[in-house]
């Protein structure tokens, strides 16, 4: 599917808020309510809209500390390696990347006693080579859900 401008301008403007009404919207896009209306069904069918979300303020349930680890692994371990950092629940997101690591996770812990046992865990996994971690400071652009 490609997207045109208006489009993405209409993703951006739910991303920032999306409980924005459709005369919202449409009013902020400069179109009628029913092209808005006919855009986000065309949307949500093709799968580029695939749900709606609320996010938490950090003080409504997002307490403590979040951390990038890049993660590289030894060959042949990924399944493995995976299926273990699976079972941390404090683990966010785990990406398959290119480059430096092989895969880039986000963890959560509620503070750095507890997000310094997590990387010790995560070092002890068989198949894990070598982490690198990158603690969040502050959210300075949150566009995900």
């Amino acid at each position: 599917m490609t997207l045109d401008d208006l489009d993405r301008r209409l993703l951006a403007l739910l991303q920032a808020d999306a409980r924005s009404s459709a005369a919202d919207l449409a009013r902020r896009l400069g179109v009628a309510r029913t092209t808005v209306l006919a855009r986000l069904a065309r949307l949500q069918c093709e799968g580029v809209i695939v749900g709606f979300t609320v996010r938490l303020a950090a003080d409504a349930g997002e307490r403590g500390v979040e951390a990038y680890v890049g993660i590289t692994t030894s060959p042949k371990s990924a399944r493995d390696v995976t299926l273990r950092l699976a079972a941390l629940p404090e683990l966010r997101q785990l990406c398959s990347v290119s480059g430096e690591f092989d895969y880039l996770a986000l963890l959560r812990a509620e503070n750095t006693t507890r997000l310094d046992a997590l990387l010790d865990e995560i070092g002890a996994i068989d198949g894990v080579t070598k982490t690198t971690t990158a603690v969040v400071l502050a959210r300075r652009i949150d566009r995900t859900a």
